[in-house]
């Protein structure tokens, strides 16, 4: 269901901070062992927080492309 999501990413590699660090991505590792899956996630929760999803809120009740004001300079998309 994430696929459609221009900033929701599945990494085969573990994550960490730094990779979503001023962006609007969402990254998620999944970890299978025995008979357990463990899911990992990881946001900048100042930007992926209350005001960037605000704006991806706006810029779709706009008819704007939701990523418009989500993309920064030095953020790989």
């Amino acid at each position: 269901f994430y696929q459609a999501n221009p900033f929701t990413y599945v990494s085969a590699n573990e994550l960490d901070i730094k990779q979503v660090l001023n962006t609007n991505k969402c990254l998620l590792h999944l970890e299978k062992h025995e008979d357990q899956l463990f899911i990992t996630s990881v946001i900048d929760n100042l930007t992926k927080g209350a005001s960037g999803q605000a704006i991806q809120n706006m810029n779709l009740m706009f008819g704007l492309d939701e990523k418009t004001g989500l993309i920064f300079a030095g953020s790989n998309p």
